[in-house]
């Protein structure tokens, strides 16, 4: 909703202020200046990008349409899993523990959480790490250094989108500059014309010039940055899931455990102390109260 309403602020302003000192928004419309300047940034985006980073600008684009970035309600969903998890391992033996890990979507565990079932990537990062655990070999800095470099991976995976698209951006207003100089070229080829049909063609070809800039900075660069704050703001999601882990390894008990996690959440998104009590301890976070709803 707030790209829609930018853009609608950033095209009244521009096109309301070009007529309102006496311009005629006719003149701006250019098709085919627009067609070689999109054009050929697409040519530009395909060849710079393999075929993945380009199915995942998608994704991404449609991940910023929906608003698809965890809220609170999902961070304590993370959270109670969590702690449902951790209460199992300190009372279950680790065969039982195993057979959660190993077959996530037959758990009673993870089926009380189908909203985590549906995000393979997180879902595996939890088992994974679960089961390291389990095993009871590795250090808690080794597990940690482990979990450090799985997450700067993946982050650097995740904003190859953003940067994909910030080169898109910084490219477009030379595109732009191409089409006018086309457009110039046109204009050359009729100089035997009146000035009325000339001074047409010129105005035509710096709207190639105007296109470049505009589709940078306030279409593609704003697109870009909502990636990056979408993108940033689920691989946050993992350091939740890091820091309350590490804890519960560091001897803490379930309940501080995921209280260590909570601080790692954004105090946009963060649920209070009584708000997490609530949702894993006997509230509507346990495995038994959800199977029961």
């Amino acid at each position: 909703m707030t790209i829609i309403i930018g853009l609608v602020v950033t095209l009244g302003c521009v096109l309301g202020g070009f007529v309102a000192m006496g311009g005629h928004v006719g003149v701006i419309w250019q098709p085919w200046e627009y067609v070689i300047i999109l054009g050929a940034s697409l040519g530009t985006f395909i060849v710079a990008n393999p075929m993945k980073t380009i199915k995942d600008v998608g994704v991404a684009l449609k991940q910023v349409a929906l608003n698809e970035a965890p809220k609170k309600g999902d961070f304590l969903i993370i959270l109670s899993c969590l702690f449902n998890l951790m209460r199992e391992i300190r009372s279950k033996s680790k065969a039982d523990m195993e057979r959660h890990i190993d077959a996530p979507h037959e758990s009673s565990i993870f089926a009380a959480f189908p909203k985590i079932l549906a995000h393979p990537r997180l879902l595996m990062f939890i088992c994974d790490y679960i089961r390291l655990i389990l095993m009871g070999n590795a250090r808690t800095h080794e597990i940690e250094a482990l979990m450090d470099e799985e997450i700067l991976t993946m982050r650097a995976d995740k904003l190859k989108a953003y940067q994909s698209l910030v080169a898109v951006s910084d490219g477009l207003p030379a595109l732009g500059i191409v089409a006018a100089v086309l457009g110039v070229i046109k204009a050359m080829g009729a100089l035997d014309q009146p000035p009325e049909i000339l001074g047409h063609l010129i105005g035509a070809a710096l709207v190639g010039t105007f296109a470049g800039i505009f589709f940078s900075y306030a279409v593609f660069t704003p697109l870009a940055t909502q990636i990056k704050i979408i993108r940033e703001k689920r691989m946050r999601q993992y350091l939740v899931i890091k820091q309350t882990l590490l804890a519960f390894m560091n001897g803490a008990i379930p309940q501080i455990a995921v209280e260590h996690g909570r601080k790692v959440i954004s105090d946009l998104d963060r649920p209070t102390i009584e708000e997490l009590e609530q949702y894993t301890s006997g509230g509507s976070g346990s495995v038994e109260s959800k199977k029961a709803s």
